[in-house]
């Protein structure tokens, strides 16, 4: 081995053992409490910065500074941060998307706090811990990993974790104080982030910045370890930490050589990519709960106070207008984030990436330095920029197709990285530039307004985006992303619209800003910066049009006029307590937008979020654990004989699907299940062979035990789950590969076991989303679907306040809008009384008696022995004969 192959390799091991210990420290707080630690970074950042305070200003020993940072900082700001934060979040069972923003939102907190007390600029002289050996850094953080290993797999305090991690209530249950556990991982969690600090600072420049965004980038190697496997994380770190250093011996001439020597000094950044976009996703949970993206409907009036508050800046001058101008540049691009986050409900942190790429193609195009284009205007230059950056919204939406939560938090957050590192860090492609204002804005004041013009226009038009078909999908995938899909809402082509109309104005922003200031700063657009933005849309309001306005004013007003990183500590603060301070914009006075519920509905205590079932309404009385009747099966929804009410047309068979219309005489064949198995992880088979025909004008009733394989069966059924073998046939053509929306397109309606209402929107509009997407897309059968369910009383009232009986009825309701021929229907009795079960019973009597195939799942066998033409009893994934 050469001299410099092996001074290399030493290098490696070097960077790779810190990677390490940020892969163990992420791994151990994930594994404790269940929460990927973006703010991992800052807290090294932190414990880096205060050991330097210890040493060279304070004078300290190095031992006795490192030890406070190490074993009473670190593990302090650790605790902090699970008591303050964490805790809370999990005692009121918050998700994994508002846990995420919380550690977002302490990332911010702790970076601006850093500028605040420390300054903005780097440093260099931070003290050196462990010397300039590289063993000494592979050992400990090997020793780390053997240790964390050991305690995890063969003690009590091991066992105790992984307990509080897999069930939180369960564990405290069995008598594990969860509180202790999750104190214990973030304390060490902490720990490795001070090591890592501690040992990163003296060979990189330490800013509050800097740090955070390197320690951001090893993430990679958690993503890579599948949260899970320490010693993968290890070998990860090590063997990218060693290929980094020894790809810095190449220098290849001509185009090649600045991609080559960007990819030498960011290989960690091009594990994070090719592990957030390639691997599968990690904690893929929903995406944002409707409460961390609620915006108030803003009053006519409060909107008149924001555009005087926005024309004053044309009666300033010299610096404050220069400040100024920065407003509704950034304001634009925050909008984005109404149609990314707020309205469409995905979590995206590289937003920052597209307002740079428009900043930049804006400047290049103006200079005539773009490739393959002239030199042209400046505002011609704008648009087509946003033309070129709108496609790149696809680098973050398609992605965003299969991924959700934490895995697309991870897919947006990698891509902003690696357009920082690989675009905006270049100095080919970035030097020299200086963007000028368009012929005839050349002045402060005529500039302000453009912005003011051209930002009134975007928000016109989100707010377009928010009315009408389009935003009631949109809201629909934001409530409940599944109950969309079944609804027929097409979800993946939603997403990239979201995704391309919001890379869109964030290069309209992005050019604004640039030309504004007449100059390109790369680290205006730096995946901090992102996250910054995200967390500040997030704590006043991201479905609020009014939320971008307030944010840009306060984020530039702030910085402006007091020191460097007061914005981002106070967003940061209000972003780690998400979880107990509802958005700002959501305690305005609203304006009046629906009518109130007349006198007489019930209304639910508690808020409807997707995935969770109210408690409001019991059930009726069990024998047996089987609901049982106790007063006549009467109700309004269906008239005497069983027949829908007047004007209700009947629904009607449709050809099989790539066919013609078939002859009188022949009889559809409706859905069928042709042997279908499917086995999960572990060898646990859920479906064993399974045949089963839902023929038309008959209704199918499926039960047995819990886990006998009856959802699952549903599922493929309905087109959200695949079958490992077999087939599903829609009158003999096979749509096995149809996804779920496109099933409901071809007439296969469900419900969900558990509630899947679009709780933003009022009953009438979730009955409307089922009508616009359905089989049959006709506006008019959304009055007949509601009189059919007796919902007409409640038309105008949000779902969030409803009973869970009038949410069943609601659900069918959608369902039929869009005049299914099959209707599948998993456990619709769940949280009915006894009069509404007996609605329900005469509703779907009707309906199979007017041609159409009912499938039911259920529990309730009174039920079933009412309603069922045929019963199918399944057990051990088989239907027994």
């Amino acid at each position: 081995m050469s001299s410099l192959t092996y001074e290399l390799f030493l290098a490696g091991l070097a960077v790779g053992g810190a990677a390490a210990l940020t892969g163990i420290g992420l791994l151990v707080t994930y594994r404790a409490t269940g929460v990927l630690n973006l703010a991992h970074g800052a807290v090294a950042m932190v414990c880096a910065y205060v050991l330097r305070q210890l040493v060279v200003e304070w004078g300290w020993p190095l031992p006795l500074a490192a030890c406070v940072t190490l074993l009473l900082v670190g593990p302090g700001v650790g605790l902090v941060l699970d008591r303050v934060v964490f805790r809370p979040a999990a005692v009121l069972g918050s998700d994994p998307a508002t846990t995420l923003v919380a550690s977002i939102g302490v990332f911010v907190l702790l970076v601006g706090a850093a500028a605040l007390l420390w300054g903005g600029g780097a440093r260099d002289d931070a003290p050196v811990l462990l010397g300039d050996d590289p063993w000494l850094h592979l050992g400990a953080a090997v020793l780390l990993a053997v240790a964390v290993g050991a305690v995890t797999r063969w003690t009590r305090l091991g066992r105790e974790l992984r307990a509080v991690v897999d069930n939180r209530e369960l564990a405290a249950l069995g008598g594990i104080d969860a509180d202790r556990m999750s104190a214990v991982g973030w304390a060490f969690g902490s720990f490795t982030a001070g090591l890592t600090g501690v040992l990163l600072a003296p060979y990189v420049r330490l800013d509050p910045y800097g740090l955070p965004l390197l320690v951001v980038e090893v993430i990679a190697v958690a993503v890579v370890a599948r949260m899970r496997s320490l010693p993968v994380a290890v070998v990860t770190a090590l063997a990218i930490g060693v290929g980094q250093a020894q790809l810095t011996r190449f220098h290849p001439a001509g185009w090649s050589g600045p991609l080559v020597q960007a990819v030498a000094a960011n290989l960690f950044v091009v594990a994070l990519l090719v592990a957030a976009l390639v691997l599968p996703g990690v904690g893929a949970r929903d995406a944002l709960p409707r409460a961390s993206t609620a915006g108030a409907r803003v009053p006519p009036g409060v909107w008149g106070v924001a555009g005087v508050l926005f024309l004053l800046p044309l009666g300033f001058a010299g610096t404050d207008l220069h400040t100024a101008i920065q407003v509704p540049a950034l304001a634009v691009i925050l909008l984005s984030l109404v149609v990314v986050t707020g309205r469409g409900g995905q979590i995206s942190l590289g937003q920052a990436a597209y307002a740079g790429l428009g900043a930049l193609f804006t400047a290049l195009l103006a200079a005539g330095r773009f490739p393959g284009l002239p030199r042209l205007p400046e505002l011609t230059a704008l648009v087509v920029a946003v033309v070129l950056v709108a496609p790149l919204g696809l680098l973050t939406g398609w992605p965003a197709i299969r991924r959700r939560g934490l895995a697309l938090a991870l897919a947006t957050l990698a891509v902003g990285v690696a357009v920082s590192r690989f675009v905006f860090a270049q100095p080919y492609a970035t030097a020299g530039l200086a963007p000028a204002r368009p012929a005839g804005f050349a002045s402060d004041r005529a500039y302000y307004a453009l912005e003011l013009v051209l930002l009134a226009s975007a928000l016109l038009l989100v707010a377009a985006m928010r009315r009408g078909r389009t935003g009631r999908a949109l809201a629909a995938l934001r409530d409940h992303e599944a109950g969309a899909s079944a609804a027929g809402v097409p979800v993946p082509a939603l997403k990239v619209l979201a995704f391309v109309a919001g890379a869109a104005l964030a290069a309209l922003g992005g050019g604004l800003l640039a030309m504004g200031l007449r100059a390109f700063d790369p680290a205006a657009y730096d995946p901090v910066r992102g996250l910054l933005w995200f967390a500040a849309v997030l704590v006043l309001g991201a479905d609020s049009l009014l939320s971008p306005l307030a944010a840009a004013a306060l984020l530039v007003g702030l910085d402006a006029g007091a020191r460097g990183g007061a914005a981002a500590a106070l967003i940061g603060l209000l972003a780690a307590l998400t979880s107990r301070v509802p958005p700002l914009m959501s305690l305005l006075p609203s304006a009046p937008r629906r009518q109130a519920p007349p006198e007489g509905v019930p209304r639910a205590p508690a808020r409807v979020h997707a995935g969770h079932r109210p408690a409001d309404t019991p059930r009726a009385p069990t024998d047996g654990g089987h609901a049982r009747p106790t007063g006549p099966r009467s109700g309004p929804a269906v008239a005497d004989g069983g027949q829908p009410p007047p004007g209700v047309p009947r629904p009607k068979r449709r050809p099989a699907p790539g066919h013609g219309a078939q002859p009188p005489t022949q009889r559809p064949r409706g859905l069928e299940a042709h042997h279908l198995t499917l086995h999960y992880a572990g060898g646990v088979s859920a479906l064993d062979h399974v045949t089963l025909r839902l023929p038309p004008g008959r209704l199918t009733a499926l039960v047995g035990p819990n886990g006998a394989g009856k959802s699952t069966l549903f599922h493929c059924l309905a087109g959200t789950a695949r079958p490992g073998s077999g087939r599903v046939t829609l009158d003999g053509v096979d749509i096995t590969a149809r996804p779920a929306h496109a099933r409901t397109r071809l007439g296969i309606a469900r419900t969900f076991q558990e509630l899947a209402v679009f709780a933003s929107l009022t009953v009438e509009e979730n009955v409307r989303v089922g009508a616009e997407h359905g089989r049959v897309r006709d506006p008019r059968h959304v009055e007949q679907t509601l009189r059919l369910l007796d919902l007409n009383a409640v038309r105008h009232v949000p779902a969030a306040g409803l009973a869970t009986g009038t949410l069943r009825r609601v659900e069918v309701a959608r369902a039929l809008a869009g005049r299914p021929h099959t209707l599948l229907l998993d456990e619709p009795a769940a949280g009915l009384d006894a009069t509404e079960t007996a609605a329900l019973a005469r509703v779907l009597k009707a309906l199979a008696a007017d041609g159409m195939a009912v499938l039911v799942v259920e529990h309730d066998l009174d039920l079933v022995a009412d309603i069922a033409d045929a019963v199918h009893v399944m057990e051990a994934g088989r239907i027994m004969p």
